[in-house]
């Protein structure tokens, strides 16, 4: 198929776009609500998009596709105003992040690299002409570190954790918690760590030209299709029949520039219950990883408006405009550089069950979409199965056990056995145990655990980290956030801080995750109402517009009156 694609390359932003929203099969669904948020007119950094079928050469990009991606490069270094490899002033430098995004969310599965461009000889200019602004300096080293991590994870396949030791010796040594709180002259120190932990593992320097950063950095993405948790992900949704994944290069915006910067993921709706609210995080000071890893604790969107009401409101404004023009609700990912904001992504809000209903039954009463588009494109029988999720019996009565909270991520209540790695969850569960994952906080690679347990528990993230994302999209409960939590896998035991409480591998636990509360031992659960409130009237949609009754299932004649 590869061999027969005329144009591989299809670039956005600046107000056109040469791809759209239909084009998603083969520019992914990101790539292809770029194209579309561009034509839209709305703030969209530049960049382009690489077609999936491209995967199938497993990263090994030809003479043609490179063509095409130097050719772009062109494009939003023009609309950028600056110049990708340069060393000379900042205002000059383009830097680009490197996205996947199939035709199908796979939240988290596939790799992203950003700041690509940096090299030692653009950070010492820069931090030059800066002339002793501490602000740059450390801005430019923490995306120098960044990009260090990032592409030692993504396409020389070191070892994350190596690297996030580091930074966290170096923020015990500066006396800090947070990485915010390190000074420039501490993040030089991570950064000279970085390149010895990255030549170390790959037998080799960090790539100084910003062309081979580049290309390597596509070729791997492209390569992460096939990567083990992007499969397993597959496997379990049954995801068959895409071309690959698309990837996206566009340039960087800077959530890190400033106390004026920041980034966050929303919800034009909750995805939990379905309220008609803007729902999501941010973090000022920070790149897009930072809030959906867990790595600090990010802010409720809602606080974004005292702090910044007219960047708060063109926030709103953009979304729900994103909302009405998709006729679904929609999860976005943004980035505030020194108070201009800028889209990042939009697609399709994956949600829970009762959420769902609830969607669907206001945005027909809003006028958005009749009943029958409702019944067959807002709901899935997936859905309906959720809907139907337990509840806690009796919280009352339950609330003696309780021994932690958290963020009510993702709804309903589940009981199991606690199991402190992916690996246990599976096992446990093979053997016929009712299983909730606890974790310090989940990523990517968790993803086969996180399916076998009943729910999930985490001590770190919050209302989009990976933990919360991925279980609303399954319609398993989760609590996020618990930070009473002492979670310490390798011993397989979780330590209620400031009291005498410690959770065992093997033990009963209960999590509420419609309150965030959390239990130990099994609490007795109860079914909810299926004929009654939205649900109940979503299904008298149903009943009216279908065409076909089952009246019963019998396997011979004989028995079809028993």
């Amino acid at each position: 198929m590869a061999a027969s694609i005329d144009k591989w390359v299809y670039r956005f932003g600046n107000g056109s776009a040469d791809g759209c929203a239909k084009d998603k099969a083969f520019l992914g669904g990101k790539g292809a609500n770029l194209a579309e948020m561009a034509k839209l007119g709305l703030p969209v950094p530049p960049g382009f998009t690489v077609r999936a079928e491209a995967s199938e050469l497993k990263g090994k990009l030809t003479d043609a596709m490179r063509k095409e991606i130097e050719e772009a490069i062109a494009h939003v270094e023009k609309g950028m105003g600056r110049k990708f490899g340069a060393t000379s002033k900042e205002a000059s430098a383009l830097l680009l992040s490197v996205r996947s995004g199939a035709a199908i969310s796979m939240p988290g599965m596939m790799d992203t690299v950003l700041n690509l461009g940096l090299n030692d000889a653009l950070v010492d200019q820069i931090i030059s002409d800066a002339e002793g602004d501490e602000g740059t300096a450390r801005w430019v080293l923490d995306n120098y570190r960044r990009l260090l991590q990032m592409f030692g994870d993504v396409v020389r396949n070191v070892d994350m954790a190596l690297f996030e030791a580091e930074l966290s010796r170096v923020k015990e040594v500066a006396g800090v918690h947070s990485d915010v709180e390190l000074k420039s002259e501490h993040l030089r120190e991570v950064v000279e760590a970085y390149k010895g932990i990255y030549g170390r593992e790959t037998g080799s320097p960090f790539p100084q030209d910003p062309w081979e950063q580049l290309y390597e950095a596509v070729a791997a993405v492209f390569a992460s299709w096939n990567n083990s948790r992007a499969v397993r992900y597959r496997q379990i949704n049954e995801i068959t029949g895409l071309l690959g994944t698309a990837v996206n290069v566009m340039a960087m915006v800077y959530g890190n520039r400033d106390d004026d910067s920041g980034t966050g993921v929303l919800f034009t709706r909750n995805p939990s219950t379905g309220e008609d609210m803007l729902f999501g995080e941010y973090l000022f000071n920070a790149q897009g990883e930072d809030v959906v890893s867990g790595s600090r604790s990010p802010r409720p969107i809602a606080e974004l408006e005292a702090r910044s009401p007219e960047l708060y409101a063109e926030l709103l404004a953009t979304v729900k405009r994103l909302e009405k023009h998709f006729l679904d609700v929609q999860d976005c990912e943004f980035t505030i550089e020194s108070g201009r904001l800028f889209m990042l992504q939009t697609r399709n809000g994956k949600r829970t069950g009762p959420a769902a209903v609830r969607i669907a039954t206001d945005m027909v009463r809003e006028g958005l979409v009749t009943k029958e588009d409702a019944v067959a494109r807002l709901v899935t029988p997936q859905h309906l199965d959720q809907a139907l999720h337990a509840r806690l019996k009796d919280p009352a009565a339950s609330e003696a056990s309780l021994i932690a909270s958290g963020t009510a991520a993702s709804p309903g209540a589940a009981s199991g056995r606690a199991a402190f790695t992916a690996g246990e969850a599976e096992a446990m569960t093979e053997k016929g145990m009712a299983v909730l994952l606890v974790r310090e906080e989940t990523s990517p690679e968790d993803i086969g655990g996180m399916h076998a347990a009943k729910g999930v528990l985490t001590a770190r993230g919050g209302m989009t980290s990976h933990a919360a994302v991925v279980a609303r999209s399954w319609g398993k409960p989760c609590v996020a956030g618990a930070g009473s939590l002492r979670v310490d896998a390798s011993a397989g035991t979780a330590v209620v801080h400031g009291t005498s409480t410690v959770l065992r591998r093997g033990d009963w636990i209960t999590i509420d995750g419609s309150t965030g509360k959390v239990y130990l031992g099994q609490q007795p659960m109860a079914a909810p109402e299926a004929g009654s409130g939205e649900l109940g009237e979503f299904l008298s949609w149903v009943h009216a517009i279908r065409r076909m009754k089952v009246k019963a299932n019998a396997d011979t004649p004989d028995r079809k009156s028993t």
